[in-house]
């Protein structure tokens, strides 16, 4: 059987931006040790697999389908970066609009729009996020993976971990320069990480009231730092909002990648009475 695995990036509209996925669209008859394989073999953060939907899903007929998310390490249960790849790839081939993806972390509605001079962009609607406490003991663990002493932390950002369809560690840093100097002790905080749960630690520098510079170590996934991260941009979108840094009501603009000379925007929509969080950006093909 051959698969076929095409790759785009998220985030942005320049192949060499952004978040590159790879993007299975028929992943009828694969395992999970096969999507496994093929994220691995792939490399990138990670890699979106579509088969056909549940029946009681709902959505238009032939714009709804089940995806799964596979980093070169293990399974994750959602992506945000792969699920914008997958909605650009979808609508190159069946137009712009709405779509419905079941995920392992529920039921993600998202919308591509075609526009003018800027080719297509995906926006995401959440599955509904919470915040929690982090305990002193595994902030201090995080801290000295990172090798980040306490003073360089920005205190109006306090560390907390947020959800929005997956677990992300949220740390301010008090400067810029603070968030560009990022050298940490990889299988230190792999590990604490995945005692608990977390899928990436979301740093985080904030410039303005509503932009916002982030970047995300993914050991866990098998790599150093993931470009791109739509799931962190969603549970760091429900974190501003719970501790009061941004109105019920916010558009907020983050950056990732510059770092790391793949440069992305993420867009982050706060709607008052609507706990979801919606992550949106452009996407292209890789050739």
């Amino acid at each position: 059987m051959t698969t076929e695995v095409l790759r785009y990036t998220a985030f942005s509209g320049d192949p060499a931006g952004g978040n590159p996925a790879g993007v299975v669209l028929d992943a009828a008859g694969l395992d999970a040790p096969a999507m496994l394989a093929i994220a691995a073999g792939i490399g990138y953060s990670e890699t979106a697999f579509l088969t056909d939907p549940p029946h009681d899903l709902g959505g238009e007929p032939g714009r709804a389908f089940t995806v799964r998310y596979f980093s070169p390490k293990a399974e994750v249960p959602f992506c945000g970066h792969a699920t914008v790849a997958t909605a650009v790839a979808l609508a190159e081939r069946i137009g712009p609009g709405e779509l419905l993806f079941a995920t392992p972390a529920g039921t993600v509605p998202v919308s591509v729009t075609a526009e003018p001079g800027e080719g297509l962009r995906a926006t995401l609607t959440s599955v509904a996020p919470h915040v929690e406490e982090i305990a002193d003991a595994d902030l201090a663990e995080a801290l000295a993976a990172l090798d980040w002493p306490a003073t360089d932390l920005d205190p109006a950002l306090l560390p907390r971990i947020a959800y929005a369809g997956a677990r992300h560690l949220v740390i301010g840093a008090g400067t810029r320069a603070r968030l560009a100097d990022l050298s940490y002790d990889f299988a230190r905080l792999e590990a604490l990480m995945r005692r608990l749960d977390l899928t990436t630690v979301q740093l985080v520098y904030r410039e303005s009231p509503t932009v916002f510079h982030v970047r995300d170590p993914f050991p866990v996934g098998g790599v150093v730092e993931d470009p791109a991260t739509g799931a962190a941009a969603a549970a760091f979108g429900a974190y501003a909002r719970e501790a009061g840094l941004v109105p019920e009501q916010a558009l907020l603009t983050l950056h990732q990648g510059e770092d790391m000379g793949r440069p992305g925007i993420l867009t982050v929509e706060l709607r008052p009475g609507d706990p979801r969080v919606r992550v949106g950006g452009a996407g292209v093909r890789i050739a």
